[in-house]
C-alpha cells in the first residue's frame, strides 16, 4: 500500500471514480485514512468508500453530491478532479455537440466541483485540490483529440488560477499531465507504446501515488504545478 502522511480523517472527494484511475485514487486515499466519497455518473460501489451518483456537468447534481458528503462524512478538504471523457474524432468531423459535451464534463465539471468545495476549505484553512489533466493539454494529443486536449489544457490552467487565488487560505491546487496510463480509456491508442521511452504503459497505482503525495502533508509547499507522468512520452 502507498503510504503518505496527513490524510487520516480528511474528507476527500474524487470525481470520475467508478473505475480506472479515479477508482484507484479513491482506494489509495481511503487506505491512508481519508474519508472518501467517490462520484460518478453511475454510483461507484467500492468497499469502505461512499459512492454517489453525480453528473459533474450538472450544477444541481454537484450541489446535491457535496451536500450528501457533508451530511455523511464532513466538510471536504481534499478534492481530486478526475472525471472526464476521451473522444477521438478528426477535428473537421467534431460536432458542436461533441465539443460542448467534452468541455462540459472535463472542464466545467472541474470548475463546478472546485467552486463548491473551496468555501469549506477556506473555513478550515486547509485544502488540497488536484486536477487530472493530460499531456494532450500541453502538446495537442497524438491522435485526433482536439476537444479533449482543449478541455485538459483548461483544467491545468484552472488549477494554476486557483493556486494563485487561494494559497493565502491554506489551499494548494496542482495538476497532473498523464499520458498512456493502462486503462480502458486508451484501448484505441495501444500502438503508441513504442513511442514511450520507458517501454511500457503507466499504471493506475503510479498515478494514485502521485495524487496521494500532492494531497498529503508532504506537499504543502507545492502549488500551481503541472506534473508530468508519462514515461518520457512528452519531455518539455
Amino acid at each position: 500500500m502507498i503510504r503518505v502522511e496527513g490524510l487520516d480523517g480528511r474528507v476527500a472527494v474524487v470525481t470520475g471514480a467508478a473505475r480506472g484511475i479515479g477508482q484507484r485514487i479513491a482506494e489509495v486515499l481511503a487506505g491512508n485514512g481519508a474519508l472518501v466519497a467517490a462520484l460518478d455518473l453511475h454510483k461507484p460501489e467500492h468497499e469502505g468508500i461512499l459512492g454517489i451518483e453525480c453528473d459533474v456537468s450538472d450544477e444541481a447534481a454537484i450541489a446535491a453530491a457535496f451536500d450528501e458528503v457533508e451530511a455523511k462524512l464532513g466538510v471536504t478538504s481534499v478534492l481530486v478532479l478526475n472525471a472526464g471523457i476521451f473522444p477521438i474524432m478528426p477535428f473537421e468531423q467534431t460536432s458542436l455537440e461533441l465539443w460542448e459535451r467534452t468541455l462540459a464534463i472535463n472542464l466545467t465539471g472541474a470548475f463546478l466541483a472546485a467552486r463548491r468545495a473551496i468555501p469549506g476549505m477556506r473555513e478550515q484553512g486547509y485544502g488540497r485540490i488536484v486536477g487530472i489533466g493530460s499531456s494532450a493539454g500541453k502538446a495537442g494529443g497524438a491522435r485526433s483529440v482536439a476537444a479533449y486536449a482543449a478541455s485538459k489544457a483548461g483544467v491545468m490552467t484552472l488549477m494554476k488560477s486557483i493556486a494563485n487565488e487561494y494559497a493565502k487560505d491554506g489551499i494548494t491546487a496542482n495538476a497532473l499531465a498523464p499520458a498512456l496510463i493502462d486503462t480502458e480509456m486508451i484501448a484505441n491508442t495501444r500502438d503508441l507504446v513504442s513511442r514511450i521511452p520507458v517501454g511500457r504503459f503507466g499504471t493506475t497505482d503510479e498515478v494514485a501515488a502521485l495524487v496521494a503525495f500532492l494531497c498529503s502533508a508532504h506537499a504543502g509547499y507545492i502549488t500551481g504545478e503541472v506534473t508530468d507522468i508519462n514515461g518520457g512520452f512528452l519531455i518539455d
